[in-house]
C-alpha cells in the first residue's frame, strides 16, 4: 500500500514510521523545512524511545521518505492520513480544527484518484462529516472516502503500542473504505490483534471516551490519596487491594501530582465542551478537569510545609519535569505549575531531568538545570521528586542526603519507603496518601 502521512508530529511521525515497517511505502510530510530537514539526516524532532533506529531501518530499506511536497506525497496513494495538530483552542475549550481542515483543502486539491481519506489526529465527533465536506467543496469530481482512525499511543511506549495494541477502531461508510483500512492493518489482523470497524461517530467518541476514563481513574486515586492522608491509610496499599478486583485492573491508580502530557488535559476539555454544545453535560468530566488542577496546586503546599512554611531563599532540586518518563513532552506537565510556583516564592530551582531540558528551557525560566540528581542536591534545602524517570528510582539515598544542606524530600511518585529516607539521614519525607515525617 502507498500512505501519505500530513503531519510529522507525535502521531504522525511515530504512525508513519511503524507503518512502513509494515511493509507499505510511506511519505511523511510537513511544512516545517527545518523539520522535515532533521528527519532526513535521521534524527526525530520528538524523544521516544526506539523511533530513530526503526526510522533508519525503513529509510534504508527504501520504504519511507520525508517531503514539504504535500501534491507529491498523496499522488497516487491508498491512503492520505491526516495527523496534524488538534491544540485546544484558547478561550472556549474546542479543539482547534484550523490544521484539519486546512489539511483536508490541500488534500482534495492534490488527489487525482480515488484514496482513503484518514483522521488520525484526535477530532470532536462530526469532524470525520465536516472533512468530506470539505473535500466535496474543494473538488466535487473527486473519489474518496473518509474514515476515522484515532490512537491510542502512550509516549514513552508508542511502536510497541502500534506494534501490539489493545485494539485498533476504525470508522467506514464504505466497503471499499473499509478494505483498503483492512489491508493496511493486515500486518496485526494476521496476528489476530482486535481490529473494530465502527461507524464515524462511534470511532471519534471512543478515543475521548476511553482518555477521559483514564483521567478519572488518576484523578480518583489522587483524591484518595488525599483523604488517606486524613486518616492515615496508605494508599499504596489502596490502590493494590482496588487493582486486584477484575473489574476495576490496576493500570492508571497510581497517585501523584495530577495528569498532563499531550491527550489527557485537550481531550478531557474538549469532551467537555462538546457536552455543553450538545446539552448533554459530562458533569463526572468537568469534575476531574477541576479536581486534577487543585491537585497540582496541593503539591506545591507539599513542598512549602516541608520546607518549614516557606521556600524564600531555599535551594531545591527537582527531579523531573517531563509529564511522564521516557519522553520529552511537557505539555500540561504538573511541573509547570509546581515549578513556576516554588520560584515565584523565592526558591532557587535546580531542575535535573534526561530529556526535559529542550522544551523545558523556555517553559521554566528562572531555573538552572543540572546533568546529575546528585550535583543538583549538593547544599540544597530540598529534593522534589517529580517525574519517576528510571534513574530517579535507585537513588543512593545516604548519598544524597549527606550532601544537602538540609536532608528532606517531598516524593511526588511514591517511589521511596519512609522509613529507607530515615534511615539514610533525610530528616523530613512527604509523599502521596501515605504517612510521612518530619512535617
Amino acid at each position: 500500500m502507498k500512505i501519505a502521512m500530513i503531519g510529522t508530529g507525535y502521531v504522525g511521525l511515530v504512525s508513519g514510521v511503524c507503518f512502513s515497517d509494515f511493509g507499505h511505502d510511506v511519505i511523511c510530510v510537513d511544512k516545517d523545512p527545518k523539520k522535515i530537514a532533521q528527519l532526513e539526516k535521521g534524527i526525530a524532532p520528538i524523544y521516544e524511545p526506539g523511533l530513530e533506529e526503526l526510522m533508519a531501518k525503513n529509510v534504508g530499506a527504501g520504504r519511507l521518505s520525508f517531503t514539504l511536497d504535500l501534491a507529491k506525497a498523496v499522488d497516487g496513494a491508498d491512503a492520505v492520513f491526516i495527523a496534524v495538530g488538534t491544540p485546544t483552542r484558547r478561550g472556549d475549550g474546542h479543539a482547534d480544527l484550523t490544521f484539519v481542515m486546512a489539511a483536508a483543502e490541500e488534500i482534495a486539491s492534490a488527489l487525482t484518484g480515488y484514496a482513503v481519506v484518514v483522521t488520525k489526529s484526535t477530532v470532536p465527533v462530526g469532524t470525520n462529516r465536516q472533512v468530506k465536506r470539505v473535500i466535496e467543496t474543494a473538488n466535487p469530481a473527486l473519489e474518496f472516502d473518509v474514515a476515522s482512525n484515532p490512537e491510542f499511543l502512550r509516549e514513552g511506549a508508542a511502536i510497541d503500542d502500534f506494534m501490539r495494541p489493545d485494539r485498533v477502531v476504525v470508522g467506514v461508510e464504505s466497503e471499499r473504505a473499509a478494505e483498503v483500512m483492512n489491508d493496511i492493518y493486515r500486518p496485526l489482523y494476521l496476528r489476530e490483534f482486535p481490529i473494530m470497524s465502527t461507524d464515524l461517530e462511534s470511532a471519534e467518541m471512543i478515543k475521548y471516551a476511553a482518555n477521559a476514563f483514564l483521567a478519572t481513574k488518576i484523578t480518583f486515586i489522587n483524591e484518595i490519596a488525599a483523604l488517606c492522608e486524613r486518616v492515615g491509610a496508605d494508599v499504596k496499599m489502596v490502590s493494590k487491594g482496588m487493582g486486584l478486583d477484575g473489574r476495576i485492573g490496576s493500570k492508571f491508580l497510581h497517585a501523584g501530582p495530577g495528569y498532563g502530557g499531550s491527550c489527557f488535559p485537550k481531550d478531557t476539555q474538549a469532551l467537555a465542551r462538546m457536552g455543553q454544545d450538545h446539552s448533554s453535560p459530562m458533569q463526572l468530566t468537568e469534575t476531574v478537569i477541576k479536581v486534577n488542577d487543585e491537585v497540582k496546586r496541593r503539591m506545591v503546599d507539599k513542598v512549602v510545609d516541608i520546607c518549614g512554611g516557606s521556600v524564600n531563599g531555599k535551594v531545591i532540586a527537582v527531579l523531573g519535569v517531563t509529564f511522564k518518563p521516557n519522553t520529552d513532552d511537557m505539555r500540561d506537565s504538573p511541573s509547570l505549575t509546581i515549578v513556576p510556583s516554588l520560584v515565584g516564592n523565592g526558591a532557587k530551582v535546580r531542575v535535573v531531568d534526561p530529556q526535559g531540558k529542550r522544551e523545558g528551557e523556555a517553559l521554566l525560566p528562572g531555573v538552572s538545570w543540572f546533568e546529575d540528581a546528585y550535583e543538583a542536591a549538593q547544599d540544597a534545602d530540598a529534593v522534589v521528586l517529580l517525574t519517576e524517570w528510571n534513574e530517579f528510582r535507585a537513588l543512593d539515598l545516604d548519598r544524597m542526603a549527606k550532601r544537602m544542606t538540609s536532608p528532606v524530600m517531598a516524593d511526588l511518585r511514591n517511589i521511596y519507603n519512609p522509613k529507607d529516607a530515615e534511615r539514610a539521614g533525610f530528616t523530613a519525607y512527604v509523599s502521596i496518601g501515605r504517612e510521612g515525617y518530619g512535617v
